[in-house]
């Protein structure tokens, strides 16, 4: 389970392609802390590390093709910078929000809006008796926790601070870039325990 709350940002430095396979070698501060099977939430995907350089300072993991078309994975090419963060440790301080890893949508950023001390993101996901959000709720984009308001069926802004600005992928995100999306895993929940008693459209999806 990871919170949201990104430790450091890598940087990809290579991307090679095995059948229907990626693999992503990323350079990161903690590269040296990192063991293989570990999990770490890469712009909130949760992968695998499955190879390590510790003098290189990297570590390597694969995307199969299910993940590479519901992500925006395919679109890493080396030189994007990326939001990690680690499982969260037992005992460990909870900041963010329950973040499983597991993208439910991708979204298209529509704006970004210099508000002169803070940043206002615009983005647009396809709607979904699961993909929701509501005013003031929680949402993850590429792995950060975030609140959203001005939440409609498919739109929904949320506002950066210099510090996340500078302290993860957002200072880089432009308008038309996709990103990826986990809604709050307490409103899937009970979208689907409503869609069990036929009181809202289906849940799956």
């Amino acid at each position: 389970m990871f919170t949201g709350i990104i430790e450091a940002v890598g940087t990809v430095v290579a991307v090679a392609s095995e059948g229907t396979n990626r693999h992503f070698t990323i350079q990161s501060p903690f590269a040296s802390e990192l063991k293989i099977d570990q999990s770490v939430a890469h712009d909130g995907v949760c992968l695998t590390v499955v190879a390590l350089d510790a003098t290189a300072g990297t570590h390597v993991v694969t995307a199969i093709d299910e993940t590479l078309q519901k992500t925006n994975l395919g679109q890493w090419q080396p030189g994007r910078h990326l939001n990690l963060e680690r499982c969260l440790a037992a005992g460990g301080r909870f900041d963010g929000h329950i973040v499983q890893g597991h993208v439910d949508a991708t979204a298209e950023c529509l704006s970004v809006q210099d508000q002169d001390g803070s940043w206002l993101f615009r983005f647009r996901h396809a709607p979904g008796p699961q993909r929701l959000t509501v005013e003031k709720g929680s949402i993850t984009i590429n792995g950060v926790s975030l609140t959203c308001f001005n939440s409609t069926a498919d739109e929904f802004s949320v506002a950066i601070i210099p510090y996340t600005y500078e302290h993860t992928g957002f200072h880089q995100l432009q308008a038309g870039e996709r990103v990826n999306l986990e809604f709050d895993i307490v409103g899937k929940y009970v979208a689907k325990l409503l869609a069990s008693q036929g009181l809202i459209g289906s849940a799956e999806g």
